[in-house]
């Protein structure tokens, strides 16, 4: 995988644990923020408000650096951490993931706790459509008329997809380009005469 790209789930999906009559529900989420993935926790918490636990880990950003993890109750380090661990090593990012527990009545104890909440992630993430997305970053800038066949001709033998053009004078574009592109196309065009990047 390059390194402008990144795994996230298409859709929601879930999953389902069963172990010693306790129920363990897992879903999973794509999102785009930290307010974004507290809001889903809220709304599976109001919609399964008879279960015993809502427990949950989110990731964000191109490496994941951004997570939370939450074990509401059950002890420490049983649940949110094994759901994180769940999304580390099936690499997704950009996605939050709740189990929901079920209390069936017999203690499963922390190992068995560890392996509940690790089981029924993993069962969502098995049924997930999983997708690779790329990372884009934004470039704006204005030209000289005279020098829109040379700037066409070089955007073209980049990823960069154009947004906005604007061929009044100065002309003006706005595209958008793989990040792990952006730092050659901005170079290049800085050495174009009279190309102003904003």
């Amino acid at each position: 995988m390059a390194e402008d790209t990144y795994l996230t789930l298409e859709n929601v999906t879930e999953g389902l644990y069963k172990e010693k009559g306790s129920r363990f529900l897992a879903f999973g989420y794509p999102i785009d923020s930290e307010e974004e993935a507290l809001a889903i926790v809220k709304n599976i918490k109001d919609k399964y408000h008879d279960a015993r636990h809502h427990c949950w880990a989110y990731r964000l950003g191109l490496n994941g650096d951004v997570y939370r993890v939450n074990d509401d109750g059950e002890p420490s380090g049983t649940a949110g951490r094994p759901i994180h661990g769940s999304l580390l090593s099936s690499k997704l990012t950009d996605v939050v993931f709740v189990v929901v527990r079920y209390f069936g009545g017999i203690k499963l104890g922390t190992s068995g706790l560890i392996d509940a909440y690790k089981a029924a992630t993993k069962d969502a993430i098995d049924n997930a459509n999983i997708v690779e997305k790329q990372v884009m970053k934004e470039l704006s800038f204005t030209f000289p008329y005279e020098q829109i066949g040379r700037i066409m001709k070089l955007l073209k033998t980049t990823s960069a997809k154009i947004l906005v053009t604007d061929m009044n004078i100065p002309c003006h574009i706005k595209a958008v380009i793989r990040a792990g592109e952006y730092d050659g196309l901005y170079n290049s065009l800085t050495k174009i005469d009279g190309v102003v990047l904003s």
